[in-house]
């Protein structure tokens, strides 16, 4: 599938946003708001671009069947946004940077708080030369606190920011999640925090500098786990795939292999227990409410595993559904693509890329579903520079002689 093709203007038409991130959180946020129709100008340093572009293998294979330098990593967080390699350590870049940042939106960098300040670039300098300008700056630990200067990475923020502590079987070691959760939900928080500073700036003509930080963003995602804490004083101990208030909210054994389990309330529990043949454990009082079987933890996870392994995973998984009682298998990633319902949801998307060997490349979807302003697939992830010369002659006016020497001073590429 190609994705939607826009009927209207998106909802971020006509917002231009310089990007200066790199990796993951930087640009999950700004595809975000290229996928919602902002113009993204993504900086990258001449010659080597991204450092996610050499995160591989795998690599987009090219034309004649060898690995482009386009990683799948790269892929999976730029697409709609052009490429402008840019040296922002050198005067001249700097120069252009800031004209460029004078007819922006929105900026949104990744640097190590400070590091920007130093080039003439950072919130402060242009904020007050753009007032109505939204700046965002994603670091690991914000601009504020003792750890300021650090510089954060998603797996160490998983460990500092408590995530791991509670991932992992009880009796094994602390387990990161097998995504860069840390990364992803930040630049969600940063994307959300963008569009609420444009509608204030909608209201008041006044911009702001949104300062995003990793741990922030992780701590926040300990939601009910971190709540539970705050509120018994009890520090919550890893237990593997069970859920630390509902059961049973958690993997079983079925006679072929392993399934999950998710009730969610009294009545799915009683409606299981029906169809297992175990009417009478519905009844039974330390049973008959969530609360009773998270104090009987042990002795009902027992009583159903032993149960639910007479049979295998698709005599559970469809008779459950027809009961309305959530229940799955675990799927792989090959199984979650060829899902049905992945599919009618265009959760799996095809875009045209000039270095793939058969023209097209293969992309995760946005989850976004707006009925009226949906989102686009304007431009595929970009090549390195490749819109250069392009961006800087349309948008400044450069001319190719001005162009050349840029390239050959090695401020662009």
């Amino acid at each position: 599938m190609t994705g939607p093709t826009p009927t209207k203007p998106a909802p971020l038409s006509g917002i231009r946003v310089f990007d200066m991130t790199r990796v993951l959180a930087g640009p999950t946020c700004t595809q975000i708001l290229g996928d919602l129709g902002a113009e993204i100008i993504k900086i990258e340093r001449p010659g080597r671009g991204d450092d996610s572009r050499g995160l591989g293998p795998p690599y987009l294979k090219d034309t004649e069947g060898k690995d482009s330098r386009e990683s799948a990593y790269f892929l999976a967080a730029n697409r709609n946004k052009r490429s402008l390699t840019l040296n922002l350590t050198s005067p001249e870049g700097q120069s252009i940077a800031r004209r460029l940042i004078a007819d922006s939106d929105v900026v949104v960098e990744n640097f190590r708080a400070g590091t920007l300040a130093r080039y003439g670039l950072g919130a402060e300098d242009m904020c007050k030369a753009n007032p109505r300008l939204i700046y965002c700056s994603v670091t690991g630990f914000g601009q504020t606190g003792p750890y300021a200067s650090r510089g954060g990475y998603d797996y160490l923020v998983q460990a500092m920011g408590g995530i791991m502590s509670v991932t992992g079987e009880p009796d094994g070691p602390p387990t990161k999640v097998g995504v860069g959760v840390s990364d992803i939900i930040t630049g969600m928080y940063a994307a959300i925090s963008i569009q609420a500073a444009l509608r204030h700036r909608d209201a008041t003509n006044e911009g702001q500098h949104i300062d995003m930080a990793l741990l922030d963003a992780q701590v926040s995602w300990l939601s009910y786990v971190g709540e539970n804490y705050l509120v018994s004083n009890e520090v919550p101990e890893r237990l593997g795939s069970h859920h630390p208030n509902i059961v049973p909210y958690q993997v079983f054994e079925a006679q072929d292999g392993l399934m999950v389990l998710a009730v969610g309330n009294d009545a799915q529990f009683k409606r299981f227990c029906t169809f297992a043949g175990i009417a009478e454990i519905a009844e039974d009082e330390r049973f008959t409410t969530n609360g009773g079987r998270v104090t009987n933890r042990e002795t009902i996870t027992s009583i159903l595993a032993d149960i639910i392994k007479t049979k295998p995973i698709n005599h559970w998984v469809d008779g459950l559904i027809g009961v309305n009682v959530p229940c799955s298998p675990i799927n792989t990633i090959d199984q979650v693509f060829a899902n049905p319902q992945v599919e009618a949801r265009e959760m799996k998307i095809e875009m045209e890329h000039p270095l793939a060997s058969n023209g097209k490349v293969d992309l995760i979807g946005s989850p976004i579903k707006l009925s009226a302003s949906p989102v686009s697939y304007r431009h595929p992830p970009p090549m390195l520079g490749q819109h250069t010369d392009e961006i800087l002659t349309k948008l400044l006016g450069l001319s190719e002689e001005q162009l050349k020497k840029l390239h050959d001073d090695g401020l662009i590429s």
